[in-house]
């Protein structure tokens, strides 16, 4: 099939819509991010990449916590809106009737309606260009009691997770595949799997390990590179 070219630009996609909680001086604020990934498994580390002209970074840099709340396609609306206005102007909580609940771990307040949040801890920031890439350790991850089954098996692909695609909102439906389907010879047998030789050592990491329970806990990092974007094309974030 044909390619046309085009110029170096951001067009790795779908990509999170994450809500991404601060708090400092007393004031809490939402920001929509979607440059936002995880780094290392572990110690466990991700990132947010902010830029420094919005509201959100510079509370989370005095801060150094925040928390990575991933919404459902349900808030498609409330994500948008936190991305295209600004903590400096509108109370965002208030404006978009968010439930505010306690972390375990940092200050920062995390959105019950939100199935997954992700409390994190600044470890470096980098300065990258137009966007800053905050490197944070994962210190407790809180997941929601109803998608958990009898196993401790954190269901999450039934949550009908939101993502990002080229400037529009998209939901996650149906699963096409489980992590190692392709090697996988009958089910659920896993003393019968059939690896090829290059299997072992993969870099694909299994998307549901560790299995999480109400929380769990991180590590540090040192330096590197990224990005985040709100919800649009441009990559422009408000927040």
């Amino acid at each position: 099939m044909g390619k046309a070219v085009w110029k170096p630009g951001t067009m790795l996609n779908p990509v999170p819509a994450v809500l991404v909680t601060s708090r400092h001086g007393g004031k809490d604020n939402v920001l929509t991010v979607s440059w936002t990934g995880t780094i290392c498994t572990e110690p466990p580390l991700l990132y947010i990449s902010i830029r420094p002209e919005r509201h959100s970074y510079r509370m989370i840099k005095a801060s150094k916590e925040f928390v990575v709340n991933v919404p459902t396609a349900d808030m498609a609306h409330m994500v948008d809106f936190c991305g295209v206005t600004s903590g400096a102007d509108v109370d965002k909580f208030k404006a978009m009737n968010f439930s505010k609940r306690k972390a375990t771990k940092v200050k920062a307040p995390i959105i019950a309606e939100c199935p997954l949040a992700i409390e994190c801890r600044v470890e470096e920031i980098l300065d990258l260009g137009s966007h800053h890439m905050f490197i944070a350790s994962v210190v407790a991850v809180l997941a929601e009691e109803s998608l958990i089954d009898k196993r401790n098996r954190f269901k999450l692909e039934e949550a009908r997770l939101l993502c990002y695609i080229h400037g529009h909102y998209c939901s996650t439906t149906k699963p096409v595949g489980k992590f190692g389907f392709s090697i996988r010879k009958g089910k659920g047998t896993a003393a019968r799997r059939k690896r090829r030789p290059d299997a072992k050592g993969s870099s694909l990491e299994e998307p549901g390990a560790p299995r999480p329970s109400p929380a769990s806990a991180g590590g540090g990092r040192k330096k590197h590179r990224g990005q985040e974007k709100g919800p649009r094309r441009s990559g422009k974030n408000e927040g």
